[in-house]
């Protein structure tokens, strides 16, 4: 079970919710980000995944934070997800 939300206007494309908390199903191999975000697009994504999504990973301009830590120093796509780890989805993106 993780929990996490989405912030600096990405809550718009998962339906104007900012915080989910969520029981993943279980697998024969661990969850990792990867997987989580897989999950994410199918899901809890409403419309426009390209702009959360990019290949594998987020698009650029998203932060992750996991527990409050840059993903950068825990392993972005292979960090193996813990129960209770918090995820928080922060777009940099603006209009103009």
């Amino acid at each position: 079970m993780c929990g996490g939300g989405v912030r600096g206007g990405a809550e718009l494309l998962f339906d104007g919710v900012k915080k989910h908390r969520v029981t993943l199903p279980g697998q024969e191999e661990p969850w990792d980000i990867r997987n989580l975000l897989v999950w994410i697009k199918k899901n809890l994504l409403k419309e426009r995944p390209e702009l959360f999504i990019q290949g594998d990973s987020v698009r650029p301009g998203i932060l992750v934070l996991i527990n409050d830590a840059d993903w950068e120093l825990l392993g972005e796509l292979d960090y193996q997800l813990q129960d209770q780890d918090s995820i928080l989805f922060i777009s940099t993106l603006h209009g103009g």
